[in-house]
């Protein structure tokens, strides 16, 4: 098939509102016909596109008509709309293969999160991608990166997508065309910290005891979330006040912190709840909690101590690096503590401190003004 051909077929259907979903097609009678059996849609001129209701009436409606074939999803409705997800999956390009993607990213030692992460990227990229195309191309990934970026996607999350399709392309693929990747530049953002005075009014805002030792432990020992609900009352080594984080990122186990306070909440907590496993079980005592329930937790407590800043249970990781660099810890300790690979990944604490940017006055403190 030509390109023109390809055009011709091609429908792309993306989210306006809460309300609408914008779909555009190239001028094709069969389409433009079925589109026009969609109650509530009308026609853009100066957009040049259809406007339809953003329902799972209008969206069913929508997939009874149209052959997902022929269906570009935007990345942000993939995300919210199962009805399109699933539709457009079950008509599968025919280059994925999840599978080998998962067995090819299992052999490399790859982690479960980044496993996940990449399967939704490709599959994602993949949904954008027409059936009728053969193989992979730099356009394809172009188009779909600069899609990603325009929609407010940050750079970290674009090079992930482009780090998933590159592996994907050359170990289940075995993609023998050679693509151009453009990475966007990294920006430079500096983490979300809070302060101490915030972080004790957060901590004394919980009373449910599970909830409290969780995020007791995360801000004292400087935790990801998911080496919070990984751990095991065995991790607790009482005697050297440390607590062993197991297969943290990048597959590695690192000592940090146990701190006197955090280690007598843990001891009330375990006389209470007895946990067996895992020390914070999920629903199932055979399964930790999850990732989601303890970013809840968080959300709630923030909320209720009456915190403004926009942070996630991150912010206590973050916090608890600052903290300690401010109270005059070398970076190299924290750079252990916190189990980074790169001593530049720790620096980036020293840009949030405000231990020495209070010690300089501003010029205009030295002015003497009148009322």
């Amino acid at each position: 098939m030509n390109d023109k051909a390809k055009t011709e077929e091609t429908i792309t259907i993306t989210k306006g509102s809460a309300d609408l979903l914008y779909v555009q097609i190239s001028y094709n009678n069969e389409h433009i016909q079925r589109i026009r059996q969609i109650a509530g849609r009308r026609w853009e001129s100066e957009a040049k596109r259809w406007i339809i209701p953003n329902t799972i009436v209008t969206i069913q409606k929508f997939t009874n008509l149209f052959d997902s074939v022929h269906v570009q999803i935007s990345p942000e409705l993939w995300v919210e709309s199962d009805v399109l997800r699933k539709w457009k999956i079950s008509g599968e390009h025919p280059k994925w293969k999840r599978d080998q993607l998962q067995q090819a990213l299992k052999l490399r030692g790859y982690s479960r999160k980044t496993i996940k992460a990449y399967c939704s990227q490709i599959e994602r990229f993949l949904a954008s991608v027409p059936q009728v195309d053969t193989d992979i191309s730099t356009s394809n990934v172009q188009t779909y990166c600069l899609s990603l970026l325009e929609r407010g996607v940050s750079h970290s999350s674009v090079n992930q997508t482009i780090s998933a399709i590159r592996f994907y392309c050359k170990h289940v693929l075995h993609n023998p065309t050679e693509i151009q990747y453009i990475r966007p530049k990294n920006q430079t953002k500096l983490p979300n910290v809070m302060s101490e005075k915030e972080v004790a009014q957060l901590l004394e805002s919980v009373t449910n005891l599970k909830h409290k030792t969780l995020l007791y432990l995360t801000y004292s020992a400087g935790l990801r979330v998911g080496e919070v609900v990984r751990l095991r009352y065995s991790d607790l080594d009482i005697e050297r006040q440390t607590l062993i984080v197991r297969q943290g990122k990048g597959q590695k186990d690192r000592r940090t912190l146990l701190s006197n306070l955090a280690w007598e909440i843990v001891q009330k907590y375990i006389a209470a709840y007895r946990p067996n496993r895992w020390l914070f079980p999920g629903q199932s005592s055979d399964r930790h909690l999850t990732e989601r329930s303890v970013q809840k937790v968080f959300e709630e407590a923030r909320q209720r101590a009456g915190i403004v800043k926009k942070v996630s249970i991150h912010a206590l990781r973050h916090s608890f690096a600052t903290h300690l660099l401010e109270n005059g810890t070398d970076l190299r300790y924290i750079q252990e503590l916190l189990g980074h690979t790169s001593a530049k990944t720790t620096q980036r604490y020293t840009h949030v401190s405000t231990k020495n940017i209070q010690r300089i006055q501003s010029p205009l403190d030295r002015m003497e003004m009148g009322d």
